[in-house]
């Protein structure tokens, strides 16, 4: 018996007047005849929940599912580790179930092992994405799609909105030599796809031959972004606290990939961005001159509790997003990594370290899709001229990817 994550019901007071409902509660409440009696294996996390913040594991044994097992991904199913921290094979302390582990101590972990599906029937998988690149929700979830159809299991996605809204793109295309587990996919930095849309894309792009089958979100727009929802936010990984976080993080994500601090170990991770070695004032008046979309850079001082520069005091900017519709992040992400490579002189480098698992490779190259922008932004090339070349590349896209739309303009 699968014991309850939440004892008593919540209910969500909406600020929208439509209701936006999760591809998890559609599934359990209107199909739960594709689940009852089902054996079934669950890639979820703490953000799997429906309007009423209940988790897709009771949701799914309410609708008579047989749970078997959980799925983790990145961060665990409690959502509560850190960035590349190994996530151990435990039982779900809220529900007794085993767990999974698919981001364990190297590359191999990454990819569900054939044994995880035994006395599976289904894996359901219900993620909740923030509609960027690197994120890496996206890649576990293909790389279960791939070996179920080894397997012969089925694949139910509950999909979910994209917190981004659905028709923003902004960035390139992956070259085949710098894929990794953050660029698992050939999409764009920001891709304006759900969760089920990239599932498909997947299945069709790489003729995986599984049975897949998405559960739409009820009531979702493109244009929508989260918080015009109705649904909770709930973290779907330590330093993803709000939808303000996930508006900048495909470009603040950059950061990552060099020795400046992306604001984690502080309250507002990815909106600040500095290092010891940089001036605040000079590096918000440099980035105010830019005059850059629906984004507003506030010199700030902070001290990291953890992570890069932990208790240290850093000189940079918050970035605040003062029109979300006009905002390109990604744009945005590249003028404060030249900004502050141009101000922090010989002090600024990239970062050195192995990312995700890949050590022959540079992590920014990794971000990027290729090595094209760190070799220009090394040359002092305008980070305009970098937004400008990827326009055609958005256009192909956007074009490519229209048969696997689930829902309307």
């Amino acid at each position: 018996m699968v014991r309850c994550r939440v004892q008593r019901e919540f209910r969500w007071r909406a600020s929208v007047s439509s209701r936006t409902r999760a591809g998890i509660e559609v599934l359990c409440e209107e199909r739960g005849s594709r689940v009852a009696g089902v054996r079934v294996g669950v890639l979820c996390h703490a953000a799997s929940v429906d309007s009423r913040l209940r988790h897709a594991v009771d949701l799914l044994s309410a609708a008579g599912a047989q749970v078997e097992r959980e799925f983790a991904p990145e961060h665990g199913v409690m959502a509560g580790l850190q960035d590349m921290e190994v996530v151990a094979e435990t039982r779900d302390p809220l529900t007794g179930l085993p767990v999974i582990s698919l981001y364990g101590d190297d590359e191999a972990s990454l990819t569900p092992p054939r044994t995880a599906f035994d006395g599976l029937d289904a894996v359901v998988i219900d993620l909740m994405d923030v509609g960027a690149r690197y994120y890496t929700f996206a890649a576990t979830a293909i790389r279960l799609l791939e070996v179920a159809a080894r397997v012969g299991v089925r694949v139910i996605v509950a999909d979910r909105p994209n917190p981004l809204d659905g028709l923003t793109v902004e960035g390139n295309r992956v070259d085949p030599r710098y894929h990794s587990f953050v660029s698992e996919l050939d999409v764009p930095n920001r891709h304006g796809m759900t969760l089920g849309e990239l599932c498909l894309w997947a299945r069709r792009q790489r003729d995986i031959e599984v049975e897949l089958e998405v559960v739409p979100v009820q009531g979702w727009r493109r244009e929508q972004y989260w918080d015009e929802t109705g649904l909770p936010w709930v973290l779907p990984s330590p330093n993803m606290p709000t939808l303000d976080t996930a508006l900048v993080y495909p470009g603040a994500c950059l950061v990552e990939a060099t020795n400046l601090s992306e604001g984690r170990g502080t309250t507002r991770p990815f909106e600040l961005i500095g290092a010891p070695f940089l001036d605040a004032v000079r590096l918000a008046r440099s980035l105010d001159e830019r005059e850059l979309p629906g984004v507003a850079f506030r010199p700030v001082s902070f001290v990291p509790a953890f992570h890069k520069h932990a208790g240290r005091l850093c000189g940079g900017v918050q970035l605040h997003v003062t029109d979300r519709r006009t905002f390109r992040p990604l744009r945005t992400g590249l003028e404060v990594l030249a900004a502050c490579r141009r101000l922090g002189g010989d002090a600024f480098d990239w970062r050195r370290e192995p990312y995700e698992f890949v050590s022959d490779r540079p992590a920014i190259d990794l971000l990027a899709g290729g090595p094209g922008w760190r070799e220009a932004l090394e040359e002092g090339v305008d980070p305009r001229e970098l937004a400008a070349a990827w326009q055609v590349e958005q256009a192909a896209f956007l074009e490519s990817r229209r048969p696997m739309l689930l829902y309307t303009d």
